[in-house]
């Protein structure tokens, strides 16, 4: 009797990122296709108009716009972009908008602590969901956004079988896809934090716990492990925050604050309960005055063990919303100064190559002894069906124009529509479709260690197969878009993002 051995299961992995792309000549987009066209017939005019010499200087200016647009570093950006944000960043510099002053001795009208830039202007306010669970609702009037954020505890990765960790990777990307059908909502982040244990929130647990009459050994052991155990630990947060927009529809009337608290409380505990099955653990809303909390240790890191000691005295801290953001910063070319600390953001500029597995971020997620604070956030924009089906279908004919455009295609043309069509027919089938992208802040308390940490985040990055690019001239708004505070980029940007993807 002879029996067969079972196959290996072999480890799944996941892939297929695309990145937007419109059909044009010569590896160009819609925009420099039209620029070539429309160059060259203006070229013709000017020759017959003025002379030969005239025709020549107007098709090199042309040219040389061209060439700009068409040369582009590792990271996919263009000459023309590189130096249009130098431009900028000069602006900047020349406006002293890179330096912010606050408080009552600031420069700043108001008087008080507000938060700078793409958040100056929010407002919080506090509501409860349908369980009478406390709520913050964050308002920003510039793009008339609401924006809830969810606090969850992961169950990690560690002793799990690889079965039930695809299951929580399925169940993620089902949460995307339903994510995407909720009313009004337009984009969604998850920001995982890791800082340094304080172990004040342990002491305050063995302490409330230990009963009268426990012996004189058990207390010394339990007072020895609360005093040796933070030493070098960290601890790490997960935030989950949705972003809805105050009109209902496109071209709606605008929805006031307490009609989205009023139909927010509704939709609060479905969408923390579906979290649970995606492997986040236990996730609840955060209450107003844990997100000043957390807000506020991010611009100062050294309020930490303050606000801790506050919390385990029983004496929570009144933080209000308009006293969270530092007191004084500086943004640099490639940096951040906020108070007590100095940051480095980066951003993805090229998603992994090829089939990845899931833990591909663990390194990149996990507490590093050389950064202090470390911030992933990844940022999701769900795209309700009715476009997605119209984006795909796009996406696959401008690669296939791509493709045939050139008499000798290269690996990358036919990757692109391999890729195109794959996409195409998993979203025919029922898949979602999510524009994605990460932001990687790495804070240090001291301005010496800023080297440290900018090795380590190449390291890390390295390990996870993302190539990340420092947001030169952007610091101060990479950090608060890294925060759970909802930020929507495309609709802070000077340059809408539907011309950036056509260049």
């Amino acid at each position: 009797m002879t029996t067969q051995a079972e196959p290996q299961r072999r480890p799944r992995s996941y892939g297929n990122w695309t990145r937007p792309r419109t059909a044009g000549l010569l590896g160009l987009g819609q925009i420099g296709t039209a620029i070539l066209l429309g160059g060259m017939m203006l070229a013709v005019i000017v020759t017959i108009a003025a002379n030969l010499l005239a025709g020549f200087v107007v098709m090199a200016v042309v040219g040389l716009l061209l060439l700009m647009t068409a040369l582009r570093d590792k990271h996919g950006q263009s000459t023309l972009a590189r130096i249009t944000t130098r431009i900028g960043w000069m602006r900047t510099r020349r406006k002293r908008h890179h330096l912010y002053r606050s408080g009552p001795l600031g420069r700043a009208d108001w008087g008080t602590v507000q938060l700078p830039g793409l958040a100056a202007g929010s407002r919080l306010t506090e509501w409860h969901d349908s369980y009478q669970r406390p709520f913050a609702l964050i308002h920003l009037p510039s793009s008339a956004d609401y924006t809830v954020v969810l606090v969850t505890d992961p169950d990690g990765s560690s002793l799990v079988d690889e079965e039930q960790i695809d299951i929580w990777v399925a169940e993620w990307g089902m949460w995307l896809a339903h994510v995407g059908d909720e009313p009004g909502l337009e984009a969604a982040s998850v920001t995982i934090e890791t800082a340094p244990d304080t172990g004040l929130r342990l002491r305050r647990q063995v302490q409330d716990r230990m009963q009268e009459g426990t012996p004189a050994f058990s207390r010394q052991l339990l007072h020895g492990i609360v005093d040796a155990y933070p030493s070098g630990s960290a601890v790490v947060r997960a935030y989950v925050a949705l972003t809805f927009s105050a009109a209902a529809r496109a071209g709606g009337r605008k929805r006031s604050a307490d009609e989205m608290g009023r139909e927010l409380a509704a939709r609060i505990p479905g969408l923390t309960q579906s979290l649970g099955a995606t492997g986040a653990g236990a996730a609840r809303p955060l209450s107003a005055q844990e997100m000043c909390e957390v807000i506020r240790i991010a611009y100062d890191p050294a309020a930490a063990i303050l606000i801790d000691e506050a919390n385990m005295a029983g004496e929570p801290p009144e933080i209000p919303w308009p006293e969270v953001g530092p007191a004084a910063h500086q943004a640099a070319w490639g940096s951040y100064r906020h108070d007590s600390a100095v940051s480095v953001s980066w951003m993805m500029s090229t998603a992994p190559r090829g089939n990845v597995p899931s833990n591909i971020l663990m390194r990149l997620l996990a507490p590093h002894r050389d950064i202090a604070r470390k911030r992933v956030t990844l940022l999701y924009r769900p795209i309700d069906p009715g476009r997605a089906a119209a984006i795909v279908d796009a996406d696959a004919r401008a690669a296939s124009f791509n493709l045939t455009s050139t008499d000798r295609p290269n690996a990358h043309n036919l990757a692109s529509v391999r890729a195109a069509l794959a996409t195409a027919e998993e979203e025919a089938s029922g898949a979602g479709l999510v524009n994605f992208g990460i932001l990687v802040t790495a804070t240090v308390t001291d301005v010496d260690r800023v080297s440290d940490a900018r090795a380590a985040v190449d390291n890390l990055s390295a390990t996870a197969r993302l190539r990340l690019r420092p947001v030169y001239g952007s610091q101060d708004s990479a950090f608060a878009a890294a925060l759970p505070l909802g930020l929507v980029l495309p609709k802070h940007l000077q340059v809408p993002i539907a011309i950036r993807e056509q260049l």
